[in-house]
């Protein structure tokens, strides 16, 4: 496992759309934190860019990674190593590679700026949406054969935890707006990670206008420090089931 780890994670950080990653959140952090009179600011600014931009090349990359590397994977098949461990270390050297490329994009300038409790959660959340959606990018993989099919489902994927999700919810809040909705918001918000990773920073900075309605409540019903935890707990399911689910898959793939 050590092996085909090593090889995956040098060979990803070698890959010039990897490094090309990291030039650009760091540029574009560090530019993020001097045009803001504030870190606070600069903190905002920040968590919205990495909201959309860190799933989006997570789930992209990790995708075409597994596609293009089919002959690698059968390569591997043919010799007398166990599925499980194959796929593990595809997964880990995925996670490994992009969580060093996001924390030297984003990790070093918000310590430089902003070395504090809500820096270190804007990092962690960062970190867990990579692990997520590189997950869930391999989930997809391994159940659809075809890579331009593939690719499309993680966008489409993509799509709808960034912008669908929103859009949803509001039209459920103006259709039941008779009926008490906070505790079936409270579920209904644990069913997308980006909202999660986005309540995570906005209660430790406890900025109640930018919540919206889904932060307010679950912030009402858990408080602060306890919907932390329980928005860290989720975040940790939305890792395991995927690549639990995936690791499944791919022991009964007929490759």
């Amino acid at each position: 496992m050590k092996k085909i780890l090593k090889y995956v994670v040098i060979d990803i950080l070698r890959n010039k759309i990897v490094l090309a990653y990291t030039i650009f959140l760091l540029i574009l952090s560090f530019s993020i934190f001097n045009l803001e009179d504030s870190s606070s600011k600069g903190i905002l600014s920040l968590l919205n860019i990495v909201l959309i931009v860190v799933p989006m090349v997570s789930v992209l990359f990790a995708s075409i990674y597994v596609y293009n590397s089919a002959e690698f994977l059968e390569l591997l098949l043919s010799q007398p190593l166990r599925r499980k461990t194959i796929w593990l270390s595809v997964f880990s050297g995925l996670l490994i590679s992009m969580v060093i490329s996001f924390v030297a994009g984003v990790g070093i300038p918000v310590l430089l700026y902003e070395f504090s409790v809500t820096g270190f959660t804007l990092i962690i959340s960062g970190i867990l949406l990579t692990i997520i959606f590189i997950a869930l990018a391999m989930l997809v993989a391994v159940k659809v054969r075809d890579k331009a099919r593939g690719i499309g489902a993680v966008i489409l994927l993509w799509l709808y935890f960034s912008i669908l999700f929103d859009g949803l919810v509001l039209f459920l809040l103006f259709q039941f707006e008779d009926y008490p909705l906070e505790k079936p918001m409270v579920a209904i918000t644990a069913l997308n990670p980006i909202d999660l990773s986005r309540i995570m920073v906005l209660l430790k900075m406890d900025i109640s206008a930018m919540m919206g309605y889904t932060g307010a409540v679950f912030r009402n019903f858990f408080g602060n420090a306890t919907g932390m935890c329980i928005s860290l707990l989720v975040l940790l399911l939305w890792i395991i089931l995927p690549i639990w689910i995936s690791v499944r898959m791919f022991n009964r793939k007929d490759v």
